[in-house]
């Protein structure tokens, strides 16, 4: 009778085998073996709680959990990240990060690295990615314009350059659209481009001329339709309906500080931050202690909602119960809450020094905070506005989280 021999490497030597084949064989299963238990151990990772903070003072980016609320790892060598923003694939893997610099940069969250980098202008305000997910829009200063970009390997569909009469206009306000169509402002120019990229390598262009003097930021509203400018050179807003272009912008919110000597203004406010909520939008006033309401089935004025100083950021929680306001210069460690039934402010908060940026977690239980001077982000609870934890960070600014990979506009 034949004798059955194992399968396991190391007993397919021979007793007559040198000591040393069969130690290599040992060594060799050993290393399979264990190779194999650490497969097993370790689970595969979603990436759905994942985010990342950016370090604004070294160039790097921390890779955090907002379901443990813990600092997971640093990513370096993204360049100057003084007023960086980004955007996330489809799969939220994968973060694309606009530096201050022009530098556009590729991350792997799961693996924690950089994969790619390009420097794709001299100054750079932000980007956007497209509804399919295939294309980034890059908004840029220097030279004025926006560039297009395959997100697979980042490399130059489209040059736009941001021309009019004048010369050539910084480009802001950046934001997708449906239909693989992304929205901008000219801040020179006073102008609205809507640019279509069904054909990446052929873009289409339309212009919108005399929409108001110095835009400097804008939102889209979440079902993709209205496109709302802030004008720092005037007050008003402009809007542009993206279901009708024939019908042009029309000017909301004009002159709402018509009489009153025009105020110093120690930052832009910020319209990116969705504070749409239900039947109302509510928008920071430049260069004003308010909030300004509008409601949407008319796009007029509904109110105005005193805050303790100029807002910076004023945004939505996810169910739209309560706005969040931050503020500028010397308002800038605290925070208000507004109840957006009574559009009224119900609580202050002091979490610490110079407020730069806030972001709920998807369903919006958790609300956090970039505290730069206190090198942290600190987590809320925000029904019970309890403080839950601080996550270390290096003067952290911006705070952004993957579910944003399905919403238009962020």
């Amino acid at each position: 009778m034949n004798e059955r021999r194992p399968s396991h490497p190391i007993a397919v030597c021979a007793d007559t085998a040198p000591l040393c084949v069969r130690g290599r064989f040992a060594v060799q299963a050993m290393a399979l073996f264990g190779a194999l238990l650490l497969s097993a151990c370790a689970a595969p990772r979603g990436t759905g709680d994942l985010g990342l903070v950016v370090e604004r003072a070294t160039g790097s980016v921390v890779v955090v959990n907002s379901s443990t609320q813990t600092r997971l790892a640093a990513i370096n060598g993204l360049g100057d990240l003084s007023h960086a923003s980004m955007v996330f694939s489809r799969d939220e893997r994968y973060a694309f990060v606009f530096g201050r610099d022009g530098g556009l940069t590729k991350v792997d969250l799961l693996a924690e690295r950089v994969v790619k980098r390009v420097i794709q202008a001299g100054n750079s305000i932000g980007g956007s990615i497209s509804q399919s997910g295939r294309l980034l829009a890059v908004a840029n200063y220097e030279p004025g314009g926006v560039k297009i970009f395959d997100t697979a390997t980042l490399t130059l569909l489209a040059d736009i350059p941001a021309e009019y009469d004048g010369g050539r206009s910084k480009v802001v306000g950046l934001a997708d659209a449906p239909g693989e169509r992304f929205v901008f402002s000219l801040y020179d120019a006073g102008e609205i481009w809507v640019a279509d990229l069904a054909d990446p390598n052929h873009p289409t262009i339309r212009r919108f001329k005399d929409v108001g003097r110095f835009p400097y930021d804008a939102l889209i509203t979440p079902d993709g339709r209205h496109y709302l400018a802030g004008l720092f050179g005037e007050d008003g807003i402009a809007m542009l309906d993206l279901w009708n272009l024939d019908a042009g912008p029309q000017r909301i919110l004009a002159g709402y500080g018509r009489g009153e000597e025009p105020r110093p203004v120690y930052k832009m406010p910020h319209l990116r931050g969705w504070a749409i909520a239900g039947d109302y939008a509510f928008l920071p006033a430049v260069g004003r202690d308010e909030v300004l309401v509008v409601d949407r089935r008319t796009w007029q004025e509904a109110g105005r909602i005193p805050v303790q100083g100029q807002p910076v950021f004023v945004m939505g929680r996810p169910d739209g119960r309560h706005v969040w306001v931050s503020f500028a210069y010397p308002k800038n460690s605290a925070v208000q809450v507004i109840d957006t039934t009574t559009m009224q402010v119900i609580r202050t908060l002091q979490p610490g020094n110079v407020v730069l940026h806030m972001e709920f977690t998807p369903r919006g239980e958790h609300i956090w905070m970039s505290l730069r001077e206190d090198h942290m982000a600190k987590v809320y609870d925000t029904a019970t506005f309890e403080e839950l934890a601080a996550v270390p960070a290096q003067s952290p600014s911006g705070i952004f989280f993957t579910a944003r990979a399905h919403r238009t506009g962020l």
